[in-house]
C-alpha cells in the first residue's frame, strides 16, 4: 500500500505559479512511476504528468507542456508539480497518483492521494 498526501494548492491569478507537492508513505516510493490528474468542475479527470521511478522521464499532456514541471525527489519520498502561467480553466482538484507509468496513459495508476483544490481568478 502507499499514501499519497498532496498540498500546496491553493488561489492564484491566472498567470500566475503554484508548487504542488505530494508526499508518499508505505512500499517503497522509488519502486513507482508518480505523476498528476486533475479534475474541473462538471469535467472528468484528466491525466496532467507522470515521471517515471528514477526522474530521468516525464510525460505531459499537450495542454501544460512548456508551463508544467514534473519532478521528484526519492531520498524525501516526495514529487513535485510546477505550474507557470496558470490559466482559469485549470481550476480543479489536483491528485497525486503511483503506479507503473503505463496506466496513467489510461487513467488507472494503482494509489491515489485525496486531492488538493487549485482555483486561478481571472
Amino acid at each position: 500500500q502507499v499514501y499519497l498526501v498532496e498540498s500546496g494548492g491553493g488561489l492564484v491569478q491566472a498567470g500566475g505559479s503554484l508548487r504542488l507537492s505530494c508526499a508518499a508513505s508505505g512500499r517503497s516510493f522509488s519502486d513507482y512511476a508518480m505523476g498528476w490528474f486533475r479534475q474541473a468542475p462538471g469535467k472528468e479527470r484528466e491525466f496532467v504528468s507522470v515521471i517515471n521511478w528514477s526522474g530521468n522521464s516525464s510525460y505531459y499532456t499537450e495542454s501544460v507542456h512548456g508551463r508544467f514541471t514534473i519532478s521528484r525527489d526519492n531520498a524525501k519520498n516526495t514529487v513535485y508539480l510546477q505550474m507557470n502561467s496558470l490559466k482559469p480553466e485549470e481550476t480543479g482538484v489536483y491528485y497525486c497518483a503511483a503506479g507503473a507509468i503505463g496506466l496513467f496513459f489510461v487513467g488507472a495508476p494503482r494509489y491515489w492521494g485525496q486531492g488538493t483544490q487549485i482555483t486561478v481568478s481571472s
